[in-house]
């Protein structure tokens, strides 16, 4: 049981990734410095679109953008940081 609270951790790590490399592309695509025509920045700017969209979709339809800014992002952070904890917390079930 201890390898299944290890491989919920990792996949926990790997959504945080994939949504910090998202936020933090959108930021320089928004502000020039990367390019979508370029074909890598490209095709890893629509992987993570398509990774992420499901999980944003869910949380669009109960907190709307707010002045143009997006909260999907900043909500499934905190929400993948709660599960760790309820996880890590939970840990003893694991063992």
């Amino acid at each position: 049981m201890q390898s299944l609270f290890q491989i919920l951790m990792l996949l926990l790590d790997i959504v945080w990734f994939f949504i910090i490399a998202h936020v933090i592309m959108s930021w320089l695509i928004n502000f020039q410095v990367l390019n979508l025509h370029q074909p890598f920045v490209a095709q890893v700017w629509h992987m993570l679109n398509r990774v992420l969209e499901p999980i944003y979709s869910r949380i669009r339809r109960f907190v709307p953008p707010m002045s143009g800014i997006d909260l999907a992002p900043l909500i499934a952070l905190v929400a993948v940081y709660a599960l760790r904890i309820i996880l890590i917390n939970n840990a003893a079930a694991f063992y």
